[in-house]
């Protein structure tokens, strides 16, 4: 059994996709409905940069989408793989929509125009500097909780944003919050690492966020997908497209379950899960959760050539 993973932001860099977009007319025209649905050039961002640019959330969303997406028609239309096969489609955050697009629940032009909105809704939900993220390794999901239950007050905001894999969890919040929990953990040599975002993401001060995308996700069109979809929210199946719409406005507040849908997924009887998408980072998170399974990063010629080779024998 198999499952196919897109993966969220963090893993843009510039020059993603340009492989695919240098060999394949199909990929050009996808970047071209990406610019015209946009009303910029999305693609110089993603090939060129400056890099600046690419990591403003407003251009990360809709710019990793379109490279997801490009390697999924690739795979499907240039190497006719076949997707029979494959269980589950699911996506990290931002790549709940590629997982939707690629599944045709949703066109990519709306989805490309919802992660441009939901970025910017993302970004001005909170100022600059007012919030902050931070991974924390190696201890458990409950163990943090406990820690945030201790020391969050009925002011500031600290919640869990990611639960991504076994040792590795995202917090996010008020920035005076987040460092208080850091400075506890860095007493109790727990390593953490601050991430470089500009807002604090998936927790309660996104709440305005969501808001002011509940009516473009409301009016946008989505149709039963032909894969099941596991989705953020809860790490369960959902197929049904007001509920889907629903999960994805909630989703922008609320902690990203991604340790539990690998374990879902592993436990469904899932062997072999392909990341398309820039990256690898997925593929890290599905090692690090469960056992005996193969994880598959394609983000290269090479990968859907290796993947197909894997997949004959």
């Amino acid at each position: 059994m198999n499952a196919l993973l897109f993966p969220g932001q963090g893993s843009q860099l510039i020059g993603m996709g340009s492989e695919f977009y240098n060999n394949y007319e199909l990929v050009k025209k996808i970047f071209k409905l990406a610019d015209e649905k946009l009303g910029f050039s999305i693609s110089k961002i993603i090939l060129e940069g400056p890099s600046d640019d690419l990591q403003l959330t407003k251009n990360t969303q809709p710019a990793i989408l379109t490279v997801s997406y490009s390697i999924f028609k690739v795979l499907k239309e240039e190497f006719h793989f076949d997707f029979k096969s494959f269980s589950f489609f699911s996506g990290h955050s931002l790549g709940e929509y590629s997982a939707l697009v690629s599944s045709e629940s949703l066109d990519f032009e709306d989805a490309v125009y919802l992660l441009h909105e939901r970025g910017k809704a993302m970004q001005n939900a909170v100022p600059i500097g007012k919030g902050s993220m931070l991974a924390v390794l190696g201890l458990e999901t409950v163990e943090i909780q406990n820690l945030i239950e201790n020391v969050k007050n009925k002011i500031e905001v600290c919640e869990i944003a990611n639960d991504n894999a076994l040792g590795q969890v995202i917090i996010s919040g008020n920035k005076k919050c987040v460092e208080t929990i850091q400075n506890i953990l860095k007493e109790k040599k727990v390593k953490t690492i601050p991430l470089k975002v500009s807002a604090p993401f998936h927790c309660s001060l996104m709440k305005k966020a969501s808001e002011d995308m509940t009516e473009k996700i409301s009016n946008t069109s989505f149709k039963k997908p032909l894969f099941k979809i596991i989705n953020n929210v809860d790490a369960k199946v959902e197929m049904d497209p007001s509920k889907i719409k629903k999960k994805l406005i909630d989703q922008i507040f609320s902690t990203v379950k991604w340790r539990e849908s690998i374990i879902f997924m592993e436990k469904s009887g899932v062997k072999n899960f392909i990341e398309i998408g820039p990256g690898k980072t997925l593929c890290g998170m599905v090692k690090r959760t469960v056992k005996d399974v193969n994880c598959f990063p394609i983000n290269s010629i090479v990968d859907i050539k290796n993947l197909l080779n894997e997949f004959k024998k």
